[in-house]
């Protein structure tokens, strides 16, 4: 199969599929479970790799991140981008995710101890460069810093989603109009990490869009080891317990969500929320002041 590009040119289809495993190794078995869907992909106890330029990859990625994968990333030349985490749902508690949940953009859904965070993006094949390429080895940082209780992931992903709305009028469904309330606004989005600028450009976000959106985000808080130790010397003894079993049987991202979920108002110096109520903005409000924003810009731009 072939696509056609605007410039009149062929490519051959494209397809790259990753599934990581960060929690835990697979066996033996469900590696030859893995080998059942692929005869050419690379398969170790942690990682699934595999390029298809004919046929398609004949397992169901959502069902692969629900059982021994933590991680899964997807992206072809017709433009479709694709990012699926599993993370512990302890690790969200006191956080709306329904707040940051767009369909068919970025879905948020619980299945058994853990939350599905899965985000995609949809572009045009003329966009396809030859050297794209992303990593999910880069990308999968961002798990570590949600359970750490960094919530901008979560944002970036719906601020995505809300800029096709500037470009794609049908971009959502007729429930959603311009008055919708965005989400509590994380600290900290004027100065992302490397994980987060890779989810930005695998969405696609508008440059001019985030910059607007930084403008009521807070400076990120830090914490280090001596405040740690001071407070985990107060901790109940039940919830150290806890902690200290899941680590024992291998769940590391577990003990890790039990412990920093409750020290999430220190880490990022508010609680679970954000900047909401009064600072809180309508998505019509949002996209204006980034189009008035890159107006100024592009004019700023002709005139030096």
């Amino acid at each position: 199969m072939f696509l056609q590009v605007s410039d009149g040119s062929r490519v051959s289809e494209y397809q790259y599929y990753e599934f990581l495993a960060l929690d835990r190794p697979l066996t033996a078995e469900q590696q030859a479970e893995m080998r059942q869907l692929s005869t050419r992909a690379r398969i170790t106890a942690t990682s699934f790799t595999n390029e298809y330029h004919w046929g398609d990859f004949k397992g169901d990625p959502l069902k692969l991140v629900r059982g021994p994968y933590d991680a899964h990333l997807y992206y072809a030349v017709w433009g479709a981008r694709r990012l699926v985490l599993r993370l512990p749902a302890m690790a969200f508690d006191g956080v709306d995710l329904d707040a940051y949940a767009v369909v068919d953009a970025a879905d948020i859904a619980t299945h058994r101890k853990y939350v599905i965070w899965d985000v995609s993006s949809e572009g045009k094949e003329e966009d396809w460069e030859d050297d794209e390429s992303f990593s999910l080895g880069v990308l999968s940082g961002l798990r570590g810093e949600m359970l750490a209780g960094d919530l901008r992931p979560l944002y970036l992903a719906w601020l995505a989603a809300v800029g096709v709305w500037e470009r794609d009028e049908d971009a959502f469904d007729y429930e959603t109009d311009e008055h919708t309330i965005e989400p509590p606004v994380p600290p900290g989005l004027g100065s992302l990490t490397g994980p987060q600028v890779a989810l930005a450009e695998l969405l696609r976000l508008d440059q001019d869009l985030l910059a607007e959106a930084a403008t009521t985000s807070p400076p990120l808080g830090r914490t280090g080891p001596v405040e740690y130790r001071a407070w985990v010397k107060d901790l109940p003894d039940t919830v150290k317990v806890d902690a200290l079993v899941a680590l024992l049987d291998g769940d590391v991202g577990t003990a890790h969500a039990v412990l920093l979920a409750r020290h999430r108002g220190q880490l990022s110096g508010v609680g679970p929320g954000a900047a909401h109520d009064d600072e809180a903005r309508t998505i019509g409000g949002l996209l204006d002041q980034a189009a008035k924003r890159r107006a100024a810009r592009v004019e700023a731009g002709a005139a030096e």
